[in-house]
């Protein structure tokens, strides 16, 4: 739903922009396959594409997945993982100001609530929102991401209708060691981190910090007051197997984030009706923590495997004004899931039969003090999700399906499928190609949520409805050193909810409509590493979003992305060149005094960054990065400033 209402703290924010950093920890150049981002290509292995929880090769997929590895992350300096978002095909990134600031991630032209977004297996989308907030996810020194696309509600229900995000943190296992970081740049930024991780025989462990704070910049046009922000992260993960068939596996995740925001001119006399302006004060805290439990047991020499989940989100959001307290509300989700898989076959085909019971509730309390008209008990959806997949591997050829049906107390119930296939010629040549469908349930928010004069949720929506399909070729040269593919979507959303202005008060409420949205583009990669000093990743998008016939905000018809990094034969320097290309955008603008929106075009900016890395002794480096070289001028979202050429500056160390 993009009937965006800034006037309230939500929807409005703004931050910091990145610049010279530091890369901690930076994996060996000389990796073949981790030192990669694998786009639909062989090497790379995915666990979000199977319910099972073994992972599947990327090659043996109909999807189109993407997978950022840590060297991709540590390579280009990540702090923000949005920001390595926007190098992901038909993934487009808008973030209300800067660092911190509420930010909207999109698969494929879907809404930012259509993309199901986990963390080492949790749920993490605010429950009262309906959507998760990219601008609390700061990177950790040791992780990677999964970016699914295209229907995945066979396999995870309700808000996966756009595909699916998986940031993972490495266990001690996977990265041992103990790493520290600190760096400093531009606007009184400061960021660090630290991570402590090891293993045993039947034991591992991983604990890590972050911190990012930044005095910030104006984000009104021409106003004078910065904006600024502090992120805090943290993280610990265990691994326990006592014995050969049995494992027992524990996530606690903690978020905090302070941001400054600017409100929306309301004064109806004021030229600048509806534009960012400077307001004092005004800030939102965002406090969330996540936890996740699961035991594991085995048998038939590991081919029947048992997962056991519980999990848990909380979730609290307060904004403030000048005066203290202005608008809050809390959100919590419970889920256990139960799975049970099955591998059968030879080594020449190879079946896996997967069930699941996902038993969820989502809880969702209003707790704003500025209305009488608020509602500010609980709510709570329960639901119950029966998933079944097949999985086949012949050599060359791979297919699967999938089956899901939600039982909802508040909702109509739902069945979703999926089906999906690839095969590699002799050539290096692969085909592949997805059919699906997807549901999504309405938000709290938008059945319950209330602003003074400004919106009221509608109880009465029903669930959205997706279909679609894709079909996706690609070609290895040089051995597998180069891969380049493409692919085409085409989905169709029915009941889309939507933002309407009633007469004769004109106050925003929600609603179906009657109409179709469809959704439809073409995604091109390539992926190369000709030799063990040069990787070069490269995307475009082309996309075509239409609601109702009109084109959708925020979903810009044409990405690009290219990242180049070299490296020194010995390792001690690396640099990275990237760029990256947003086109001209349809956003909303509340101008009109009556707060019925108008849509207006931003216009289209690309972004030179420069990072470089250089190990002074063994463990330690110094490293640096600027953002934004060419200086662009341009806007994510209307009227929010965004920052001229910014640097930071770091050092690391790893023992």
């Amino acid at each position: 739903m993009d009937g965006v209402i800034r006037r309230n703290g939500w929807w409005s924010a703004a931050g910091i922009a990145l610049a010279w950093a530091l890369v901690p920890q930076t994996a060996s150049a000389q990796s073949d396959e981790a030192g990669q981002i694998e786009q639909d290509q062989g090497g790379g292995i995915i666990v979000t594409a199977s319910r099972s929880g073994e992972g599947v090769r990327a090659d043996q997929l109909g999807a189109s997945v993407t997978i950022l590895d840590n060297e991709a992350l540590q390579e280009r300096q990540t702090r923000i993982v949005s920001d390595i978002l926007r190098d992901v095909p038909g993934v487009s990134v808008s973030r209300l100001g800067a660092v911190g600031a509420q930010t909207q991630v999109r698969l494929r032209g879907s809404e930012g609530n259509h993309v199901l977004v986990l963390v080492d297996g949790i749920e993490v989308a605010d429950p009262y929102m309906g959507e998760y907030d990219f601008g609390t996810l700061i990177a950790d020194p040791a992780a990677r991401v999964e970016v699914l696309r295209g229907q995945q509600s066979s396999l995870y229900g309700s808000d996966a209708i756009g595909g699916v995000i998986h940031y993972i943190t490495l266990s001690g296992r996977e990265a041992a060691g103990i790493s520290l970081r600190g760096e400093a740049g531009s606007f009184g930024t400061v960021s660090g981190a630290v991570r402590v991780a090891g293993a045993s025989n039947d034991f591992d462990y991983a604990v890590s910090g972050s911190l990012y704070n930044t005095n910030g910049y104006p984000t009104a046009r021409g106003g004078s007051r910065d904006i600024g922000s502090t992120s805090v992260g943290a993280s610990a993960k265990v691994n326990w197997t006592p014995g050969d068939n049995f494992t027992l596996r524990g996530v606690l995740r903690y978020s905090y984030s302070d941001v400054d925001t600017n409100d929306s001119d309301d004064d109806p006399a004021s030229p600048l009706f509806g534009y960012t302006k400077d307001s004092p004060g005004v800030h939102y805290v965002n406090e969330a923590v996540y936890g996740l439990l699961s035991a594991e047991l085995t048998a038939l020499d590991g081919r029947w495997s048992n997962i056991l989940t519980g999990q848990f989100a909380d979730t609290t959001r307060n904004g403030y004004t000048a005066a203290g307290l202005d608008n809050g509300d809390k959100g919590r989700r419970y889920k256990g899931s139960f799975v049970s898989s099955f591998r059968f076959g030879t080594d020449a085909i190879s079946h896996r039969l997967t069930g699941a019971v996902d038993v969820e509730r989502e809880e969702f309390q209003n707790t704003s003090p500025s209305s009488p008209w608020v509602f500010t008990g609980k709510r709570n959806t329960d639901n119950v999700g029966l998933v079944g997949q097949y999985e086949l591997t012949a050599g060359a050829f791979s297919a699967g399906a999938s089956i899901r049906h939600d039982d909802n107390n508040r909702f109509a119930d739902a069945t979703t499928w999926r089906v999906q296939g690839s095969y590699r010629l002799p050539t290096g040549t692969r085909v592949r190609g997805a059919y699906g469908t997807g549901v999504k349930n309405p938000g709290y928010f938008e059945l319950y949520g209330y602003v003074d004069g400004t919106y009221i949720g509608n109880p009465n929506l029903k669930p959205e409805e997706s279909e679609g399909w894709e079909a996706g070729l690609e070609q290895s040269f040089a051995a597998g050193k180069v891969t380049l593919g493409a692919t085409y979507f085409d989905s169709t959303l029915k009941h889309e909810i939507y933002t309407t202005y009633p007469a004769p008060d004109y106050v925003a409420t929600p609603g179906n409509r009657m109409t179709d949205s469809r959704q439809h583009g073409v995604e091109v990669f390539l992926a190369a590493r000709p030799m063990p000093q040069l990787r070069i990743d490269a995307s475009y998008t082309w996309l075509k979003a239409e609601e109702n016939g009109v084109e959708e905000v925020r979903r810009p018809g044409d990405i690009a992305s290219f990242n180049a990094t070299w490296f020194s034969k010995d390792d001690r320097f690396s640099t990275t060149l990237t760029v990256r290309y947003n086109g001209r955008t349809n956003d909303v603008a509340y101008t009109d005094p009556s707060w019925v929106p108008v849509t207006v075009s931003l216009k289209p900016f690309t972004l030179v960054n420069l990072s470089t890395r250089y190990e002074l002794l063994e463990g330690l480096s110094i490293s640096g990065r600027v953002e934004n070289l060419l200086n662009e001028k341009y806007e994510e979202v209307f009227s929010f400033a965004t920052p001229g050429t910014t640097a930071y500056a770091g050092i690391s160390a790893r023992f």
